[in-house]
């Protein structure tokens, strides 16, 4: 008897819910034509190196990504998630804070070393604000800390915000990121080197079930909730309200999934080495291709139709 193939591994760097609402709709729908095996790891610094390890398939943020290729971790990345970081300032409705500048003089909690803190720091820079008269707490990064007045604001991912059905839920003000010009790609794909070179046409058949996967998405919640509920094991009306908070990052206008560009990669770049992070040891060139989202569209251009997801319902 034939043996069967052993399953690549596709990684998802965090736990199960609607960010990676693509990915688990492309394995429970059957988009994928290879054997592909995904699992949810935990956040670990070592993520990337993983990937590079197994020969396997992995979607992370693009700052963990660029960073570990810095320091020499054999991967590339070859489709974005999340076309735009996730990163958000949050502040209580009736604060009054509405925008970067309201935030000088005041208390903002954070993650340490998170994405959100460079992302930050990159668009107060860019304002010409001083980042000296910010008070920024590590580890007062929680909503709970912002809803009980430990600060002023809150540095945290747009999918982890309460939703109304949470007794804990107060009304919020939002500032992005990339209202104020930071625009870095915010979740990426990627695989090993020796995994792009070895099978590319494994690399475009997964990109492929992928796109698929987040059109069933968003297609039509009445439809994917259900089946992305059982898949996440969160409850419809949470993981609802996340493919709601994602959506933009997912499906910009007038842009294609899974499609970024070499301008976010340069910002995401540039925002690295000014917060000294790390240095440019390999350049972009090397670690990023555009190739397979350009043939997987021109291959099949009725994924780029928006009238397959461009409707909301």
């Amino acid at each position: 008897m034939a043996s069967r193939p052993v399953a690549t591994k596709l990684l998802l760097d965090g736990p199960y819910g609607a960010r990676f609402a693509g990915e688990l709709a492309a394995s429970t729908q059957g988009y994928f034509s290879s054997r592909i095996d995904v699992s949810a790891q935990p956040e670990g610094p070592d993520f990337v190196q993983t990937i590079a390890r197994q020969h396997a398939i992995g979607v992370t943020s693009g700052q963990k990504f660029l960073l570990a290729s810095w320091h020499g971790v054999p991967v590339t990345a070859f489709a974005a998630s999340f076309l735009d970081t996730s990163v958000a300032i949050f502040t209580l409705e009736g604060s009054g804070l509405r925008r970067p500048a309201d935030l000088v003089g005041k208390r903002v909690g954070y993650r340490r070393a998170s994405e959100g803190d460079v992302v930050f720091d990159a668009m107060m820079a860019q304002l010409g604000l001083p980042r000296s008269q910010i008070t920024k707490l590590p580890d007062r990064g929680s909503f709970e800390a912002l809803g009980v007045g430990e600060v002023d604001a809150i540095i945290a991912a747009i999918d982890e915000q309460p939703d109304p059905s949470n007794p804990t839920f107060v009304k919020l003000n939002v500032i992005k990121p990339q209202d104020y010009g930071i625009h870095v790609p915010g979740l990426v794909y990627f695989a090993s080197n020796d995994l792009i070179h070895d099978r590319p046409s494994l690399i475009a058949d997964v990109l492929q079930g992928i796109i698929r996967g987040w059109q069933f998405a968003y297609r039509d919640y009445a439809q994917s909730v259900p089946v992305l509920a059982g898949s996440t094991g969160l409850p419809t009306e949470r993981l609802k309200f996340e493919l709601q908070q994602q959506r933009s990052l997912v499906l910009p206008t007038g842009g294609r999934i899974g499609d970024y560009d070499e301008s976010r990669w340069r910002t995401l770049r540039d925002i690295l080495l000014f917060a000294k992070l790390g240095e440019e040891d390999v350049p972009l060139a090397r670690t990023v291709t555009y190739q397979f989202v350009r043939d997987v569209y021109r291959r099949s251009p009725d994924l780029a139709a928006p009238g397959a997801w461009s409707e909301e319902k």
